[in-house]
């Protein structure tokens, strides 16, 4: 993928939070361009196809009457990107994946995101998309200008999520075994890589990846939240999963750091952690 990124990526995950609350101005096409651009070049690790559809104002107007259903908790957005998977394996953590691409991209451009896994009306998107058979849309995000000030809603919104709040380190990643939490000076060189996968988005901020390092290797398992999110028919913790891969590799890629993602045949860990799913390593080159 060529070069899209002006400022580094540490400082847009930094920078980047979500916005409920829009300017309604209309992004120009050249924007919405070089949005779709990007998209088309995301590749994700998995095998699972996946389509982000940028749906514009035009749409809006002409198909839904300038209304999207979000339930009230989106003012103002006149442009939205929807997350469209198919149904195989691993297709949550691809959807992560890729849309945190296009979502970080996005903040780096000065637009505003908010990942919407269960506060959207699916038929809706369904028809501006012409979703197929085989696909289904588990996440879609406003996108445009931040508003110059917060609803008092968005701000109760932000409390109620927890969103400025994150877990420590020691909750996090951990050296050898899930006993032992790694030191951020253990972590070497990738210290900045799991500090921004702490930074993280995720639903509701839960937060349940949890990383074990062992040796050059980076295991990634999920922490499931027991009975969250079930009503949604899709697991949305593995799409937060897929969020912590991408902090994970573009900060690691950045600080030229290579690796590659492995799907090992089984659980790095013989002894399996209750509540603990293998998801994928990162093996250092």
């Amino acid at each position: 993928m060529k070069q899209h990124f002006t400022k580094p990526i540490t400082d847009i995950i930094r920078n980047r939070h979500s916005v409920r609350t829009y300017n309604p101005e209309i992004l120009d096409q050249e924007l919405k361009d070089s949005l779709r651009e990007y998209a088309a070049d995301i590749k994700g690790p998995f095998a699972s196809k996946i389509r982000l559809e940028i749906i514009d104002s035009l749409d809006l107007g002409e198909k839904s009457g300038g209304k999207i259903g979000t339930y009230g908790i989106i003012k103002g957005a006149n442009t939205f990107i929807a997350g469209v998977a198919d149904k195989s394996e691993y297709n949550m953590e691809q959807m992560g994946y890729c849309l945190e691409k296009l979502v970080l991209y996005a903040a780096s451009l000065g637009l505003g995101t908010c990942w919407l896994g269960g506060t959207f009306k699916r038929s809706q998107f369904a028809e501006l998309v012409g979703l197929k058979e085989n696909e289904f849309i588990p996440v879609v995000t406003p996108l445009g200008y931040p508003a110059d000030k917060r609803t008092l809603f968005e701000s109760f919104m932000r409390r109620a999520a927890g969103s400025d709040n994150r877990k420590g380190w020691n909750e996090l990643f951990f050296d050898g075994s899930f006993d032992n939490p790694l030191k951020q000076e253990s972590a070497e060189q990738y210290a900045d890589v799991l500090e921004m996968v702490r930074l993280a988005p995720s639903a509701s901020n839960k937060q349940p990846w949890r990383i074990l390092k062992q040796g050059n290797e980076y295991h990634f398992y999920l922490e499931q939240t027991k009975g969250y999110g079930g009503a949604l028919g899709f697991n949305i913790q593995k799409i937060d999963m897929g969020i912590a891969m991408c902090h994970f590799e573009m900060t690691a890629l950045e600080a030229e750091l290579k690796g590659n993602w492995l799907v090992k045949a089984q659980s790095p860990l013989i002894d399996q952690v209750q509540n603990h799913d293998y998801i994928v390593s990162w093996i250092m080159q």
